[in-house]
């Protein structure tokens, strides 16, 4: 099998799609570029369907190694046939493969080896042909040496028919279809742990088909386990996967049949269902691992693409109680301007002396818009905030504020802030993620934006890849502000990385700016394919070429220059020109592809123009300051901060975030809630339940 029929065995991508982009792939095109700039090779492909082919391969040539790895085992033993080797060659499941290879892995001394040691192989044939006869006199032609008397020789041979059994492809495969359609998940309580598991509680004796089992709930078994408070099975009834294996094996009623069947029970006991019940329990861990990031990719992705602001004069605070509410001001940039402490809450209760600064700072600073971390103390800080009459209109936004700490502590936020503490840290981040939610969130871990779901218990390198796209998906469809962007947001443009991203600032810096993206030649080890990958995804603003601030690449100016001459125009014309640009027709340019063509036009029309919606205030009820304020048949204005396969998390103006469990999304069964609630939407819910000791909130969406 070719890498290529591999691909096309699990995608419906037609044949030269796939080519194209492997080839594209091998020469170090990025999954943005190739799916922006080379829509002419790959017919149109997508991020996801560019990613399934980059996935698909290195599945290939990770199967391809191991089966080279097993031909060279078996070959070493000297084992290997004409036979099984066409059967590992043609083997593309990893799972069959290592079926295919069990009869000659090396491992330690079994209880077969030690039979046949003792030379009681050709007595465990005699008894697998099942051909009539008395086990008794034929074993005892075998008792010699070790083997003291005919049971001896029976049950060794009983422990080497036991490992055929277990090491028969087929028997396997049946059984192993066993465990997937037809296991139970069982749970059952460690001794000693009811009180330190008490959050478990509901799972103590829990049971259910495993494969109507949730990924969500999967995962949190998983957790109990790892942390040792439950125990976990997943097997199908012994019954039915003996009455499996004596089918295939046992195939009379004599005394050797007997001893067939005893050896089916021995084999499945010690051998068969402990592995398989592993397998069974690491591919359901596997596809919940799936799942679960899935979940996270779309909640990440809607997160960082989130609406700003825009470079506005921000007046941000962390709030708190006892240690104050930290106030920094940032000019448009995003650059600190001044930072100070206010104390308008228990116990120092300085209200007046708070407002009196805040209104101060605002004229002083020029401030457009104000932004509050939705942490300890903050609707308390907002209604302070609104209380305040300032000399102008300001529009007040409540941030969420998850992983400002972890940016605060960050080497990241020390090298941008060496003089200041983690508090004046916490506010700039907050008060930039009003300003540009995605360059500031790519700055911190994206397993501490609090959007995940059970993402410590998912394969954690699985996590990494998938975070990592969407970041460099979010950021590529955005596009970058070369003369602004930090380094770190550069480093996921298309085509660079940490290393040539601080170059560019070094040289920026050095040069009062870059003033094209011709002049990104000159930034040290960027070369011609870091540019090529790179270029149409930073934005020069009042650039000499204004094509330099659009998404349209250096390689195509030419074609655009072209367009602009045929209408007797100059290309700054074009720009923006609706009427003008309907005019040009696709077959008076027939060397340009059609998909280029049509996003040239696309991009002529709104040069520049940033995808994401913009920021817009949610005001929560004013009535409703803690989760003692709730009353059940309260309609409140929220914003989700977190969708999961269950439901989703809604912030309504309290610490607590509020559940919408997913049957009360919608008036229809809702399967995935991702389909019909958005990470950041501002929604109307009701309240349908309370528990203060417990501090949960229940919802349910009011659909207008």
């Amino acid at each position: 099998m070719t890498v290529l029929s591999f691909i096309q065995n699990y995608t419906s991508i037609n044949e030269k799609s796939i080519t194209n982009t492997l080839s594209l792939l091998n020469e170090g095109a990025t999954i943005p570029f190739i799916a922006r700039y080379r829509k002419d090779l790959t017919f149109g492909l997508d991020e996801v369907q560019i990613a399934d082919i980059r996935d698909y391969s290195k599945k290939f040539e990770e199967i391809n190694g191991r089966q080279k790895t097993i031909l060279n085992s078996i070959e070493e033993q000297g084992k290997l046939s004409e036979e099984l080797k066409s059967k590992i060659e043609s083997c593309f499941d990893l799972t069959i493969l290592e079926d295919l290879y069990l009869p000659y892995k090396q491992k330690r001394q079994t209880k077969g080896d030690k039979a046949k040691k003792l030379g009681l192989e050709p007595l465990a044939k005699m008894f697998m042909s099942q051909r009539g006869g008395d086990p008794s006199v034929m074993a005892q032609k075998f008792v010699k040496g070790e083997v003291i008397d005919e049971e001896m020789a029976i049950s060794g041979s009983k422990d080497i028919i036991a490992e055929w059994i277990n090491e028969n492809t087929v028997a396997r495969s049946r059984v192993r279809t066993l465990f997937q359609r037809k296991s139970i998940l069982t749970t059952k309580l460690v001794k000693g742990k009811e009180e330190e598991g008490a959050k478990y509680r509901d799972y103590f004796d829990f049971s259910e088909p495993l494969y109507k089992c949730a990924s969500h709930r999967f995962l949190a078994l998983y957790r109990a386990e790892r942390e040792g408070f439950l125990s976990l099975k997943a097997q199908p009834l012994k019954e039915d996967a003996l009455e499996n294996l004596e089918r295939f094996f046992v195939k009379g009623t004599d005394s050797c049949s007997e001893i067939v069947s005893e050896a089916c029970k021995e084999s499945y006991k010690r051998l068969m269902c402990p592995s398989l019940e592993t397998e069974t329990l690491n591919e359901a861990k596997e596809k919940a691992d799936k799942e679960s990031i899935k979940v996270f990719s779309t909640n990440l992705r809607q997160l960082l693409l989130a609406p700003p602001l825009g470079a506005k004069r921000i007046l941000a605070i962390d709030p708190g109680f006892k240690s104050g509410c930290k106030v920094v001001c940032l000019d448009e940039s995003g650059e600190l301007l001044t930072n100070v402490n206010i104390y308008p809450h228990p116990p120092q209760k300085e209200m007046e002396k708070a407002m009196s600064k805040l209104f101060q700072l605002v004229q002083a600073y020029k401030i457009d818009a104000i932004a509050i971390g939705d942490g300890t103390a903050g609707r308390e800080t907002e209604a302070l905030v609104k209380k305040v009459k300032f000399d102008r209109d300001l529009d007040v936004f409540v941030v969420n504020e998850d992983g400002a700490s972890i940016y605060s502590a960050s080497s990241i936020a020390r090298k941008e802030f060496p003089d200041y503490d983690v508090t004046v840290r916490g506010s700039v981040s907050i008060g930039r993620r009003l300003m540009d939610p995605l360059a500031e969130l790519v700055k911190i871990d994206p397993k501490s934006v609090g959007v995940g779901q059970y993402q410590h218990e998912v394969n954690q390198g699985m996590l990494k890849n998938a975070l990592d796209d969407v970041i460099v998906s979010c950021v590529n469809t955005v596009g970058v502000d070369l003369n602004t962007a930090s380094p770190y947001l550069l480093s996921y443009v298309s085509g660079l990385g940490l290393s040539i991203a601080e170059n560019i600032v070094a040289y920026r810096s050095e040069n009062g700016g870059i003033k094209s993206r011709e002049e990104l030649k000159k930034v040290k080890r960027l070369g011609d394919k870091a540019f090529e990958q790179a270029a149409g995804f930073l934005r020069v603003r009042e650039a000499v070429n204004p094509l330099d601030n659009s998404a349209i690449h250096p390689e195509n100016y030419k074609a655009v220059e072209k367009m602009a001459k045929k209408l007797k125009l100059k290309v700054p014309e074009l720009i923006g020109n609706e009427v003008v640009l309907k005019e040009i027709k696709k077959t008076d340019f027939l060397d340009i592809d059609g998909y280029t063509f049509d996003d040239i036009i696309k991009e002529l029309k709104k040069p520049g123009r940033d995808p994401r919606k913009k920021a817009k205030v949610i005001e929560f009820d004013s009535r409703i300051r803690s989760i003692e304020d709730l009353q059940v048949g309260m309609i409140l204005p929220g914003i989700v901060t977190n969708v999961t396969a269950f439901g989703a998390f809604v912030n309504i103006g309290i610490k607590e975030n509020g559940l919408i469990h997913k049957s009360n999304l919608a008036d229809v069964y809702v399967a995935d809630p991702s389909q019909y609630i958005s990470l950041q939407e501002q929604i109307e819910a009701q309240v349908i339940e309370v528990d203060v000791p417990r501090k949960r909130v229940g919802l349910k969406r009011v659909n207008k």
